[in-house]
């Protein structure tokens, strides 16, 4: 009797790592969604990695408009001073203003 008891208590052993329980039943599943969202979020990083440089090569094809908006408008904020000084009347000699007449009346 003594020598059953060991062969049954050896393949018992043997027979329960083939049936899974349910707990690594569970953490096979899980695991597998896991591994299956990390697919898409690489898949979706890839995605955002392509329009990201596409983004930047639209933005480089730019930058000679951008420079010369720019030239422009250092341009522009110089000429506002200069032009400022020309209606002053200042290094104009053509004008001549008289004193006591109204504004534009005694212009040659």
């Amino acid at each position: 009797m003594s020598t059953s008891r060991p062969a049954a208590s050896a393949s018992a052993p043997a027979a329960e790592p083939a049936e899974k329980s349910f707990f690594e039943l569970q953490r096979d599943q899980l695991v597998s969604e896991i591994a299956l969202s990390l697919e898409h979020v690489l898949m979706n990083m890839n995605v955002l990695n392509r329009s990201l440089e596409g983004v930047i090569a639209v933005g480089k094809e730019f930058e000679s408009v951008e420079a010369l908006w720019s030239q422009f408008e250092n341009v522009m904020a110089k000429n506002p001073e200069e032009t400022k000084g020309a209606e002053e009347g200042e290094g104009d000699e053509s004008t001549v203003m008289y004193e006591g007449l109204p504004r534009g009346v005694g212009k040659r």
